[in-house]
């Protein structure tokens, strides 16, 4: 068993349809183990080209052996605000650096965009989640009406520029 993932040996990649059920199958595994997969994550994960792609958002994979380890999406709110979302890290790779890297990828696609900011719908029982999200600069906010998750018990944002 490996004990440490060499950051030069992860890339960062944006979607292809080759990868098209990696988001899913990442998302789903911690979906089932922490909460259950909801209404919106099945039309989401089932079909990321048009729910998330084709509405101006971008996901990304951590890929390490050739394989997808990690994603992250952002999901276009408006042509200021996007929402990180679908963020995931399979069980074998976690504690290695990788949600860090899938952040600070998406933070720096965020500010490509000219976004002023990155929002994030969570839950507080993922301790180590909202730890990282704390550590790049999210705040909690109050929760806007509509939140799209039953789990979701947190909203948190992070501004980009004024």
């Amino acid at each position: 068993m490996e004990t440490r993932v060499p950051a030069d040996k992860v890339s960062i990649v944006p979607y292809t349809a080759v990868h098209k059920v990696a988001i899913k199958e990442l998302n789903y595994e911690w979906l089932e183990k922490y909460f259950f997969v909801e209404p919106n994550d099945v039309i989401q994960l089932s079909d990321p080209q048009g729910e998330i792609i084709d509405k101006g958002g971008s996901i990304f994979y951590a890929m390490y052996k050739g394989e997808p380890v990690g994603t992250a999406s952002l999901m276009k709110v408006s042509d200021d605000e996007y929402e990180l979302a679908k963020m995931a890290v399979t069980e074998k790779y976690k504690s290695f650096g990788i949600g860090r890297r899938l952040m600070e990828h998406c933070i720096r696609e965020a500010l490509s965009l000219k976004a002023k900011k990155i929002i994030l719908y969570s839950n507080t029982k993922l301790v180590p989640a909202i730890q990282l999200y704390r550590k790049y600069g999210f705040v909690e906010v109050p929760p806007s009406a509509g939140v799209h998750y039953i789990r979701s018990d947190i909203k948190m944002e992070k501004i980009l520029q004024g």
